[in-house]
Parts: C-alpha cells; sequence; structure tokens
C-alpha cells in the first residue's frame, strides 16, 4: 500500500511527502487501520519494519484532526537512545501539523530535568519516556496525565528484561481508564502475555516474521581466538569499503581497547558506553549520522533504539548472550529492505553459546577462512 491510501490529514501527508514515505511496510499496512480504529494492539513485529511509523502515524492523524493542546499520548520505551529516535521521528512526520513532544530519559543535568517538569505540567502532545525517569517525575506529585488518550509500550519485551514491569504498572495507574493501549514488540515471552492482559482490551493482534534476520543481511562467522581480534576487524575493514559499521560487544572494556586500537590504526572510530554522559553519546551518534566518524564501537546499549540509514556492516566482537540480542545487533543493517552484511567473532569459549543462536535461527551460518596472519597469532597465543 502507500501512504496515500489512508488519507491522513493534509499538513500530515506533507511531512510524509517531504520525506519520501510512499509505500508502507507490512507492520504499518497492518497497525494503522487498527490504530486509526481506536482499537487496543499487540505487534510483534522484528526490528528494522517500521513500527515506529506504525503507531506514529494514526497518533498525529489524530491529533491533527483534534488540534488538542493537551498532553495526549504517552510512549514508553526502555533506552534514552529509543526515546531520542521517536522524538526525532515526530518532529519529521508531524513538521507541518504543529504537535509537539519531548523525551524524558535519565542522564542528564537540573535543566533538562527542569524542561521535563514544564512539558508535563503544560502539555506536549506526545511524551516518550523511559520508565524510571517518569516515575521520578510522577512521584513529585505535579503530573497530570487525565486526558491520555493513547499509551504505547514500545520494546515491551526488552523492559521486562530490564526489570521495568512494576514501574510500567505503576505508570498505568496514573492514566484514564478509557484509552488506547498499543504493545510493541520483537518476541512474545510469556511475561509479555501476562503484561497484555492487565493493560490491554480486547486487543487486536499482529505478529510478523518474529526475531528473524531481515532477508537483507548476509550473516557469516569467523572462528577466532581472542588474541585474534583485533587484527581480524582491523583486516576486515581495511578489504573492502564500507560507508558506516557497528561492532558490538559485551562488554565496555573490550569497546574502550578495540576503538583505541582503531583509532591507533588511523581508523575514524568512537566508543559508546555507559560510561559516557547522554550529550557525549548524542554527539558521537550525530557525527556517525553525519558521515564524519565511519565506525562506532559499542555495547548493547546501541542494539535497539538506533535508527541509522545506510549501515553497511556490523561486527560481533563477541558472541551476544541470546538469540534475541543476536537479532537486535544484526537488525542495525539492512533496514528498510535495504542490504547489508553481519559478522561474528567466535571463540572456543563461546562455541556452545552460538550453537544455540544457530539453532534459533534454523541453520549454521557459514564460517569464514581466516587470513594467514590471523592464523599466525592464533599460534602465537596458544604459545
Amino acid at each position: 500500500m502507500k501512504f496515500t491510501d489512508y488519507q491522513f490529514e493534509s499538513s500530515l501527508q506533507e511531512g510524509l511527502d517531504a520525506m519520501r514515505f510512499e509505500n508502507t511496510t507490512p507492520i504499518q499496512e497492518q497497525a494503522i487501520p487498527i490504530i486509526l480504529s481506536n482499537r487496543d494492539l499487540i505487534a510483534v513485529a522484528q526490528t528494522g519494519t517500521g513500527k515506529t511509523a506504525a503507531f506514529l502515524l494514526p497518533i498525529l492523524n489524530k491529533l491533527a484532526q483534534s488540534q488538542r493542546s493537551v498532553t495526549d499520548t504517552l510512549v514508553i520505551v526502555p533506552t534514552r537512545e529509543l526515546a531520542l529516535q521517536i522524538d526525532q521521528a515526530v518532529q519529521g512526520f508531524a513538521y507541518f501539523t504543529g504537535a509537539s513532544s519531548l523525551a524524558i530519559y535519565g542522564g542528564g543535568d537540573g535543566m533538562s530535568f527542569e524542561n521535563e517538569k514544564r512539558a508535563l505540567t503544560q502539555g506536549a502532545n506526545i511524551i516518550i519516556a523511559t520508565p524510571g525517569r517518569l516515575m521520578s517525575h510522577l512521584n513529585m506529585g505535579y503530573v497530570k496525565f487525565n486526558n491520555i488518550r493513547h499509551f504505547i509500550l514500545d520494546e515491551a519485551d526488552k523492559m521486562l528484561d530490564m526489570g521495568f514491569v512494576d514501574d510500567i504498572a505503576k505508570i498505568a495507574t496514573y492514566l484514564p481508564k478509557q484509552k488506547q493501549t498499543l504493545l510493541f514488540s520483537a518476541t512474545m515471552p510469556p511475561a509479555f502475555r501476562k503484561l497484555g492482559e492487565k493493560l490491554l482490551h480486547l486487543p487486536a493482534q499482529i505478529n510478523i516474521a518474529v526475531s528473524k534476520p531481515a532477508e537483507g543481511v548476509t550473516q557469516s562467522v569467523y572462528l577466532v581466538a581472542n588474541a585474534q581480534k583485533n587484527d581480524l576487524i582491523k583486516y576486515i575493514l581495511s578489504e573492502k569499503e564500507h560507508q558506516s559499521v557497528l561492532i558490538f560487544s559485551s562488554t565496555k572494556q573490550n569497546v574502550k581497547n578495540l576503538n583505541k586500537e582503531l583509532q591507533r590504526a588511523e581508523m575514524k572510530a568512537k566508543a559508546i558506553h555507559s560510561d559516557l554522559e547522554q550529550p557525549e553519546r548524542e554527539e558521537v551518534l550525530r557525527e556517525f549520522k553525519a558521515k564524519k566518524i565511519q565506525i562506532i564501537v559499542a555495547t548493547d546499549i546501541l542494539s535497539r533504539g538506533i535508527d541509522i540509514q545506510d549501515i553497511s556492516l556490523v561486527i560481533n566482537y563477541d558472541v551476544p548472550n541470546d538469540a534475541e540480542d543476536y537479532i537486535h545487533r544484526i537488525g542495525r543493517t539492512a533496514r528498510a529492505s535495504s542490504k547489508g552484511e553481519a559478522i561474528t567473532f567466535v571463540n572456543d569459549v563461546d562455541k556452545l553459546k552460538f550453537k544455540r543462536i544457530e539453532a534459533f535461527l534454523g541453520k549454521p551460518l557459514p564460517k569464514a577462512a581466516l587470513p594467514s596472519f590471523s592464523q599466525h597469532a592464533a599460534g602465537r597465543s596458544r604459545g
């Protein structure tokens, strides 16, 4: 379908035209009519399928029709990065509608907290918040959500994993009973279903390609020793030109060490990890989007909630903890029907863990031959 088929308000369609949004993705095609009909919804779709637009566009259309000046929609997300991504999407889609939004997340200074308080009391149309930060405001008693018409949980499975279920249940008590509730998730664990039963009323359900890599991702594996990894990454990056590269590691110390190694090799790399302040992370992402740097080395803080086009390569410096983390990491490439490459380094310790990921995928992944210098490095590490 085309977005013009929905006959959105002209001010919203003008924004879509300006952003060159023409054809819908499957999640958008199925979710938009349900949300426009005001029915509750549980939607399960893999990362990179366009679910942000799937829930934002019908809500912005309702706002364009009603011209409400109050806080109309509350979106709860697990990470600051995802809050900022959705806020930026609102600003793009709603450019001609006049709808306002604000991202609320931890890690800022006193001034940002005051800006958030002002928006919560004076009314931004759409509030996008992490649970902990929003609870800090709610506990102070000045937040009024009595005009909320839409309650959205994005990456709901991740929020459950992070232990936010009690906060979400508490937040829901501040909202009107009569509202539309939407749950978006990459997976459907039992705890997610229980949460849905508590919060939603006779929801419609959408399930699209649950937790499988996008078809455009070419996946491969190197069986390596730890001593080989840094040299192998530099070899991969030097052998072929990649516009934008994400390298994931499970530990921030590995992230810091590898970033220094790449910078010593005069590669345009920067790191993102939990030791950085939020403004520092945002600056790295801005430079990455602007192509001022080619490589980001990151912990799983970026495996969700980052929407950057043209990421051609994702490298798993080490094997993620489970198949879901693997899917989300490699989902940063081959977005919106584009092509991309995902490479995973597997050492002896991680072989069993990676076999479980391959079992989840339903197939073994091709093993690439090591360059000769890496084989020599392995021999030295065994010696």
